[in-house]
């Protein structure tokens, strides 16, 4: 398989093999998320079973970003993708043939499992492959393609469906897992850059060094970014609660919802284009203002253009601040150790996206739905200042970036 340099890279001629899987692997998530909780129920499992085998997929991509990271380490980002793809399909395939409630929900942990794997694969070729001046319009649309197959996903897993009954989703996801591993084997290998002045490469640091070297940006940009990705969690969640507080139906809410999501899939790329020209700041403290007004303006909406208009507003915070997770997260990443020290961000930011629906649940419980969603307003809006605390001005990072180059 050739290789390419980091000289060499290309947006356009690399989109299919470099972004490719991850569009096709997040049809296959959009395909199988909608049906999980409707399959364990027909398997006989509670309501309460149902919603927690859902959260297994998050549960699974938690527990393995640091055994992510190494395999990656281990094997290389290629062989990664293609061992996570095989993986995945025979966690399909389990999900077809499971007749008890236990293996069902096993099945649904390995996807989680493989998608760790997968993610922090794509996301450490980029880093490596992209320059510096074109490394958030990488990650955006690492990120924005993504999006956009979860939201083809559910359509594509509804024809299905209805031609072959609740298996048709997992078929569907079985066939694309299917062409995902096989575009993985196309990805060409990248060929990094050799120490300067002939020196061995150092040792690989530890995940245990890595934390105690970079507490710093763990603690502060890492939490930030924890905190988008509680933010964007809760934002599933809140729409339909309140939609229904309201007293709309359920055709109403998914329109609402589903003009929400094509708006934000818009607004990936011109999102890290602004990035690269002006710097992170020029896109994070804007996302995070518009996402907490707009959520602090939800329980003040009483019908369905009240809640659309907001939730629109709220597509478009979330739409331009597409990549910002990966490209901090990435821009902070050390040379030496990346893929680790990439592994632990995920744990920080992924542990930010399954606490969120559970503190936007205590303050519910506590107070009020229209509380709660105030409360993730403020998580908003705190996120918002805690970027433009810490973040580097575009200058400084400009320079930080054009250093990492050279070096």
């Amino acid at each position: 398989m050739p290789s390419i340099s980091p000289d060499e890279f290309n947006l356009r001629r690399l989109a299919l093999p470099a972004f490719g899987p991850s569009l096709m692997f997040g049809v296959c998530e959009g395909a199988i998320l909608p049906v999980l909780a409707l399959s364990a129920r027909a398997l006989g499992a509670s309501s309460a079973v149902a919603g927690l085998i859902v959260a297994l997929v998050g549960m699974g991509s938690l527990l393995a970003n640091l055994p992510a990271a190494w395999l990656t380490t281990r094997f290389g980002e290629r062989r990664a993708m293609v061992g996570a793809s095989a993986f995945a399909l025979l966690a399909l395939v389990l999900c077809l043939v499971a007749r008890v409630v236990w293996l069902f929900g096993l099945a649904v942990l390995m996807v989680g499992l493989a998608r760790a794997v997968f993610m922090l694969a794509r996301q450490t070729f980029l880093i490596e492959a992209a320059p510096a001046h074109l490394r958030a319009r990488a990650m955006s649309t690492l990120g924005g393609v993504h999006r956009v197959g979860m939201f083809i996903g559910p359509f594509l897993g509804a024809a299905f469906i209805h031609a072959i009954g609740l298996a048709g989703a997992y078929w569907l996801a079985l066939i694309v897992m299917v062409a995902t591993g096989a575009l993985s084997l196309l990805v060409p290998d990248l060929e990094l850059r050799a120490p300067a002045g002939g020196e061995s490469a150092a040792p690989a640091p530890t995940a245990l060094s890595l934390m105690r070297a970079h507490a710093r940006s763990f603690l502060t940009l890492g939490v930030a970014c924890a905190l988008v990705s509680a933010i964007r969690a809760c934002r599933q969640i809140v729409i339909p609660l309140w939609a229904d507080h309201i007293g709309l139906d359920a055709a109403t809410t998914s329109l609402i919802y589903g003009l929400m999501g094509s708006v934000d899939m818009l607004l990936f790329y011109p999102a890290g284009k602004v990035m690269d020209q002006h710097g992170r700041l020029a896109v994070t403290l804007p996302s995070m203002l518009i996402m907490g007004a707009s959520l602090l303006a939800i329980p003040f909406t009483g019908g369905y253009a009240s809640l659309l208009a907001a939730s629109m507003v709220l597509g478009v915070g979330n739409g331009i601040g597409s990549g910002i997770v990966l490209t901090i997260g990435a821009d902070a990443s050390p040379e030496v150790g990346r893929t680790p020290f990439l592994g632990i961000w995920r744990v920080i930011t992924d542990t930010g996206g399954g606490g969120g629906p559970l503190l936007l649940s205590g303050l519910t419980a506590v107070a009020s739905l229209a509380w709660g969603i105030v409360g993730v307003g403020g998580m908003a809006l705190l996120a918002g200042w805690m970027f433009w605390r810490w973040l580097p001005a575009p200058r400084a990072q400009a320079a930080a970036r054009s250093q990492s180059t050279t070096s």
